[in-house]
């Protein structure tokens, strides 16, 4: 059995949609996760004896972090302002994370349902340092769907 094209699991870029928009230049994505809750079902066998049976429960809702460099584009903190405002019904919106090959071909597609900004955070401020000044946006969402 051949090996599969290595190349072909490499995430070179990625991108963020939501309503329209398409937030880049993101550098990280961690915690994108689908889970499931686990019921264990205890019974008594017809000959006296003990069994655990494991059945799939709800869906966990889930939060996944972004990470890009600081840039003049302010869609993280319009999205946040947008749900300190809206109510309770609207405030969580449907996007994906796209995740792109080294000629820009869609790899894969991860559907976010009814997600909204838990925080955003700055990276540490030091005088003198040479690295890159970043942001992380923690999103809390509903459900994952891959496709």
């Amino acid at each position: 059995m051949p090996l599969p094209d290595p190349d072909s699991s490499v995430a070179h870029s990625f991108a963020l949609e939501f309503d329209g928009v398409t937030i880049k230049d993101i550098t990280q994505v961690s915690g994108l996760k689908m889970e499931q809750d686990v019921i264990e079902l205890k019974e008594n066998t017809a000959d006296g004896g003990y069994v655990i049976k494991k059945l799939p429960g709800r869906w966990k809702a889930g939060e996944c972090t972004l990470t890009r460099g600081l840039t003049h584009d302010n869609s993280f903190e319009t999205w946040i302002k947008d749900s300190h405002l809206a109510t309770p019904d609207h405030v969580g919106r449907r996007g994906a994370m796209t995740v792109f090959d080294f000629e820009g071909r869609v790899v894969k597609r991860y559907a976010i349902i009814n997600a909204w900004p838990r925080s955003l955070e700055i990276g540490t401020l030091k005088a003198g340092d040479t690295s890159v000044l970043v942001e992380l946006l923690v999103l809390a969402y509903e459900n994952l769907e891959v496709g």
